[in-house]
């Protein structure tokens, strides 16, 4: 089975990656911007007729879609995150119709949960600023393509190798900054959030399934852990983990827009395992353990 893997270099897509080489019989092609990637592929710039002569000589099975903005400007995440899906999906029409598309979605598509309650695939999608809209536009494009395409709707991913634009590892980076200094302050924003935090693991392995599955799948599945977390615990874990001596302080009138607009986010993963008999096989523990011994072992310490 040929596998096309687009982003395969970024957190997710490296995870995605692993887990896809070790199906039997697949053979792994890499598709993106990197020189070291066998296709060269961008999905912010390519033409559909460029992309479709890059599939045709891909010749997939089957096109995990891992590419995506989560920073930048309004432009930036536009131009991955919707306009990317876009040309992918008529560029799949075009020269392998027949090709599985895996697309990696974002639970920001759905916007402010209500507290206690765990979004079905089939709420309302109220994204509140322009990643989650730009990702709902993706979506929309997969879901409408008329292609056998999947949209796994990928909570707050976690785990080895978190980037440090992503929350857990940006409190991975300060504390291992830290060290074991009693003085050392970490001064950080509101805390109070809920958020649904997925192992990156549990996020290749839900692709990997998305892939194989027999067909057809329901248009969006949503990937995560199925639990709502306050964010100050996911600091507490890790703060442990880390050995931290310091002092947190917490600023609850600071903290970035998103977390004040969606102060509760939490996925029904039910769907998932009907569909593909996945559920999270990490908990939230295992994936802080696991971020704390990359970025110690990145940092020189012993974790």
């Amino acid at each position: 089975m040929r596998i096309l893997v687009l982003g395969g270099s970024g957190y997710l897509g490296s995870h995605v990656v692993e887990r896809l080489r070790a199906l039997p019989g697949a053979l792994v092609l890499g598709g993106g911007r990197s020189p070291a990637a066998a296709f060269a592929v961008d999905l912010a710039t390519d033409r559909p007729e460029r992309l479709a002569k890059t599939l045709a000589s891909a010749a997939p099975d089957a096109v995990v879609n891992c590419a995506g903005a989560t920073g930048g400007d309004a432009v930036t995440l536009a131009e991955v995150n919707a306009r990317g899906p876009a040309v992918l999906c008529a560029a799949l029409r075009a020269a392998a119709p027949a090709a599985r598309l895996v697309h990696l979605g974002s639970a920001a598509e759905y916007g402010p949960g209500r507290p206690g309650t765990a979004v079905t695939e089939s709420a309302a999608t109220r994204p509140v600023g322009p990643y989650g809209a730009t990702k709902l536009a993706g979506t929309v494009t997969v879901t409408a393509s008329g292609l056998d395409a999947v949209v796994l709707r990928v909570g707050n991913p976690v785990g080895p190798g978190a980037p440090a634009s992503s929350l857990p590892g940006r409190i991975a980076a300060l504390l291992r900054a830290a060290g074991p200094d009693p003085e050392a302050v970490l001064r950080l924003g509101d805390l109070s959030a809920h958020r649904d935090f997925v192992d990156a693991r549990d996020v290749a392995r839900a692709a990997a399934r998305a892939v194989t599955a027999p067909g057809p799948l329901p248009p969006v599945l949503n990937v995560s852990g199925g639990r709502a977390v306050p964010v100050r615990e996911l600091v507490r874990v890790l703060a442990g983990r880390a050995d931290f001596a310091g002092r947190i302080e917490e600023d609850t009138e600071g903290g970035s827009a998103r977390s004040a607009e969606v102060s509760w986010q939490c996925s029904d993963v039910t769907a998932a395992g009907e569909a593909l008999g996945w559920r999270p096989s990490y908990t939230l523990d295992d994936a802080l353990a696991a971020l704390w011994a990359a970025a110690a072992r990145e940092g020189g310490r012993v974790p």
